[in-house]
């Protein structure tokens, strides 16, 4: 395995790791094992722990940016916000480390900025501000309905967090809703 393979399945291990675990409570040595290297090897690939916690939180939205492109491409602008919906549904369903993820990447953000590293926090923020101009342009530039579809999503992981399951009455008219008028 290429030292490039090798680091991106540190970072989908540690996605994993992080996602279950947190920032705090996952070790690099649960990491390395996981990957099959040495924590000497593991910090080859990356300086810190942060880096690799950053690494995996960036792929993690990018993914998920790629998801929802790959979804509203080739589409009407009309039909782009369901297929998004529906792609980010799909996604975090057969997924659910994702979204564990993404809650963990907003608990360390807050853990860090709150004993003043705000660096991490503002690389965080640049890959999700690449995921809300992405979501901007799918739909068509209006400020409105992207904000009001990243919102839905975040009451989507903020449902499936809480363990309501799809379908449940929280869900009705979910995306339908999101389309202002």
């Amino acid at each position: 395995m290429s030292a490039e393979e090798r680091r991106e399945s540190v970072i989908r291990a540690a996605m994993s790791e992080f996602a279950h675990g947190g920032y705090n409570g996952t070790s690099t040595e649960v990491i390395a094992r996981r990957v099959g290297v040495s924590q000497p090897y593991l910090f080859r690939l990356f300086p810190n722990k942060q880096a690799i916690f950053l690494a995996a939180a960036q792929y993690c939205i990018a993914t998920t940016r790629e998801v929802f492109a790959e979804a509203a491409k080739g589409l009407p602008l009309e039909e782009r916000l369901p297929a998004m919906a529906q792609a980010y549904q799909k996604l975090i369903h057969d997924d659910p480390e994702r979204l564990l993820m993404q809650m963990q990447t907003y608990v360390a953000v807050a853990a860090a900025e709150s004993e003043g590293d705000r660096e991490f926090g503002e690389m965080v923020r640049r890959s999700w501000q690449e995921l809300w101009d992405s979501v901007h342009v799918d739909l068509g530039g209006d400020v409105n309905e992207t904000t009001t579809f990243l919102a839905y999503g975040m009451l989507v992981n903020t449902l499936v967090s809480l363990g309501f399951p799809a379908g449940h009455r929280n869900w009705e008219g979910f995306y339908e809703s999101a389309r202002p008028e």
